[in-house]
């Protein structure tokens, strides 16, 4: 946002200061200035001089010899210029002054060029005539000016004044970072508010008067919207017997200093009011509006239309227009259409001003690479009440310039307005977020500073429409700090109970976890969550299988990140492929990430996401090393009841026969396993590879980092071993069942410590062996208690099946 420093001065008239002073001050509340330049930097000594008569130069055919009348003193200047004659009012620059650059364009000089007298081919010249580009601007901001040659100024200059005033280069442009959630910070109007607040100067808002004929706008024009979701306002206004002609001066030097090139008086007045009050507008031709209509509704998908840039834009069903009652004529907040763009022959002008919804706009502008001006502010949300000001300054500016008529009254169509919003006020609380002790009446100064009504009954802060950013007691308590001065709130302590910092529990849970990891060799990556379809393939999920069910990304880099994953192994099976092929031996790799798992396709509600703790390694080590770090972890969680697992986990990406869910108090918290030889292939592993995953969210509610102390065993333990015969289907977990459930309290532990099987044993049999522990809390044991312990778990095993060896 750019704005000249006379442009805010005309709101916010008792404003002095000097360009730093502004800047710094103006920052320090909050408006930032970026930075700031003077458009008189390098010009010095210029007056505004009138050509009393022209001699040729006797020694130079391209050469003439001008005396020229700057008022007080009169001066001979050799110029070869070929536009000037007797009478012009020119620039003139004087010995010692200067200039900002040449007179062909090209790049100006940082510290300008000094003029001084001198002689051209033998004739003496004291000073210079100047051109625009030796001003430091260009014909783009001054159309007026020749295209090579010396600026002429009008008639009604008086001779021997400021030239640089009368340009209008005696000024200061700012530029400004205006934060998204400022709207009202887009438009002059804003700036000089916060200008005035600042300075602690009136603001004088303009004064708009529309003086109206005796004709009515309905018997003109007429609107409809038909989807007020995506214009909540549109305001049309007719003004006639237009006269196309150049905008007066003072609207160009400030249209010139925003960056704005100055077109004519028409498109000049929507400019101009586009940065007043922040307010995009659009002017059509009503001999272009069929039916003297004009409806607001959505494009059509595959439709085609020509904008005013001449290029045919391609719309869609998402995309809001503007049409008359039978055909296009703009694409609603962002480009006019050809077919209804002003001439020099208009007569009688349409202006729109209209709310848009901005998201819509821009995701619009975004689709047709097509970003204006007026889109850019559209997007930001514009404050509905702000239209109706705009058309109307609009239509003021129009009377007063003599660019036409205005018709009485204005086609309004609104959606019910919302009402001001109002937030209780609150000294207290304020001063207790800032750490000051700002008194109430400071506070509400400050307040009618920036126009926030105080209802002195209910105690509210009535927050005017364009003050879209204060929503809540800390918005108001930032306003505070703002404008009683950053630089004056004093360091204070923290107030409150200090407590001890940690982390969340689900980030310790994760905390851990890579502690785990990290302590059984395994290495941290990060791995894409944009993914392609063909995963799938790779892991071999069966057609039917639920993760293909996968968010697909809108505007996707490329197939290969078009859709969010759904399972978390293609990046670690991809990275140990990686590795694999750079001949890294032993690879051990772990991940916390997110997969996305859709409630419903197409997506009515945000995925869940859901972290997973991701292993995965290859070369020393097998299933039962990944198992270990797995308990492992769920022993640190505190996770101390029996993890049972269940071979039939169905995992196709996994070799049937080495694959196990992960059971906990009866949740699957996850699966592991050997990756399938397939899959293996499929991702170029030479090698066995095993992968565990869990998932956290259902590990989260078995974990616990309390600690309960218990003493040492004050009564002996007695340990029994016991050999088995076990049938080969048997599995030792079913075998641990049976001595959890019939050992009693007495049981303390149990541990496998041999399994063999060959010749000794018979076929389809094991042989397994475990030593049982048992101890009493509050006795010693006795051999009763210890052998009827023994007896309970040996019926239960005969009764799978199992035999004692002898």
């Amino acid at each position: 946002m750019n704005t000249a420093l006379s442009w805010i001065k005309a709101y916010v008239p008792e404003l002095e200061c000097t360009n730093q002073e502004y800047t710094d001050a103006m920052t320090l509340s909050g408006t930032t200035v970026e930075t700031y330049e003077a458009l008189d930097k390098n010009l010095d000594k210029i007056y505004v001089g009138q050509i009393l008569y022209i001699e040729k130069h006797p020694d130079a055919d391209k050469l003439i010899v001008c005396q020229v009348d700057l008022g007080d003193k009169q001066l001979q200047i050799v110029t070869g210029a070929p536009n000037v004659k007797v009478g012009d009012k020119v620039p003139v620059v004087v010995d010692g002054g200067k200039v900002a650059g040449g007179h062909d364009g090209s790049p100006l000089p940082k510290e300008g060029i000094i003029i001084k007298n001198g002689k051209l081919r033998g004739v003496e010249s004291f000073g210079m005539m100047c051109s625009i580009e030796e001003l430091g601007s260009t014909r783009e901001f001054y159309p007026e000016a020749p295209e090579n040659g010396i600026y002429i100024f009008p008639e009604d200059v008086l001779v021997g004044s400021d030239a640089i005033e009368v340009l209008g280069l005696r000024d200061t442009v700012f530029e400004y970072e205006v934060t998204s959630n400022r709207v009202d910070c887009y438009s002059v109007l804003g700036i000089a508010r916060e200008a005035a607040a600042t300075f602690r100067k009136p603001f004088v808002a303009p004064v708009v008067e529309v003086k109206e004929n005796e004709e009515r706008v309905e018997d003109y024009i007429s609107v409809e919207v038909e989807d007020q979701d995506l214009c909540s306002r549109y305001c049309a206004r007719v003004c006639t017997n237009i006269k196309i002609g150049p905008s007066p001066q003072w609207m160009q030097r400030r249209l010139a200093a925003s960056g704005i090139r100055p077109i004519n008086n028409l498109v000049d007045i929507t400019n101009y009011v586009m940065e007043e009050y922040g307010q995009p507008m659009h002017a059509f031709d009503l001999a272009t509006i069929q039916g003297k209509k004009i409806v607001v509704k959505r494009a059509k998908d595959g439709e085609e239309f020509q904008t005013l840039d001449g290029q045919v834009r391609k719309l869609d069903s998402e995309m809001l227009m503007i049409c008359d009652a039978e055909k296009e004529i703009g694409i609603a907040g962002i480009m006019g259409g050809e077919n209804s763009k002003i001439t020099d022959q208009v007569k009688t002008v349409v202006f729109e001003s209209a709310t848009f919804n901005g998201a819509n706009i821009r995701k619009s502008a975004k689709r047709l690479g097509l970003r204006t001006d007026a889109s850019g502010k559209f997007e930001k949300g514009l404050d509905p009440r702000n239209a109706k000001a705009a058309i109307d300054r609009a239509c003021q500016l129009i009377q007063e310039l003599g660019c036409g008529e205005v018709v009485a009254g204005t086609v309004d169509v609104c959606a019910p307005l919302k009402e001001l919003n109002r937030i209780k006020f609150d000294p207290k609380r304020i001063n207790d977020l800032l750490g000051t002790d700002i008194s109430e009446e400071t506070m509400l100064e400050i307040f009618e500073r920036l126009e926030l009504e105080y209802h002195k009954e209910t105690g509210d802060l009535i927050i005017p429409s364009f003050r879209q950013d204060l929503e809540g007691i800390a918005d108001i308590a930032e306003e505070v700090a703002r404008f009683y001065g950053y630089d004056k709130i004093p360091m204070t302590l923290p107030s409150g109970e200090a407590t001890t910092g940690k982390l969340p529990f689900k980030l310790r849970l994760e905390e851990k976890a890579r502690d785990i990891a990290e302590a059984c060799g395994f290495s941290q990556g990060m791995c894409y969550s944009f993914e392609s379809p063909k995963v799938f393939e790779k892991l071999m999920l069966s057609a039917d299988d639920v993760l293909r069910q996968a968010v697909t990304i809108a505007n996707p880099l490329g197939e290969d990140f078009s859709i969010m994953r759904t399972i978390p192994l293609n990046g670690i099976l991809t990275s140990l492929a990686t590795n694999y092929n750079r001949r890294n031996k032993d690879v051990r790799l772990y991940e916390l990430g997110n997969v996305y798992l859709p409630k419903a396709l197409p997506l009515t509600e945000l995925p869940d996401e859901r972290m997973q703790f991701t292993l995965g390694f290859y070369g020393d080590g097998d299933f039962f090393t990944m198992k270990g770090v797995i308990e492992e972890y769920f022993d640190v969680l505190g996770m101390n009841k029996k993890v049972t697992y269940d071979p039939n986990a169905g995992k196709t990406f996994l070799h049937p026969g080495r694959q196990a869910s992960i059971i906990y108090d009866g949740v699957v918290l996850g699966y592991l396993g050997e990756v399938h030889p397939e899959v293996l292939d499929n991702y170029d592993i030479g090698t066995k590879a095993y992968i565990a995953v869990l998932d956290m969210p259902n590990v989260e509610p078995f974990a616990t980092f309390n600690r309960k102390f218990e003493g040492i065993a004050k009564y002996p333990a007695v340990s029994r071993d016991i050999s088995m015969v076990v049938p080969k289907e048997i599995l030792v977990g079913q075998i641990e069942t049976i001595i959890e459930q019939r050992g009693g309290k007495i049981l303390e532990s149990y541990r496998l410590f041999d399994v063999y099987e060959g010749s000794q044993i018979k076929e389809g049999f094991k042989s397994v062996a475990y030593s049982i522990t048992f101890r009493a809390k509050d006795r010693t044991l006795e051999e009763a208690d210890i052998s009827s312990a023994m007896k309970k778990i040996l019926n239960g095993l005969e009764a799978m099946g199992i035999e004692l060896r002898g």
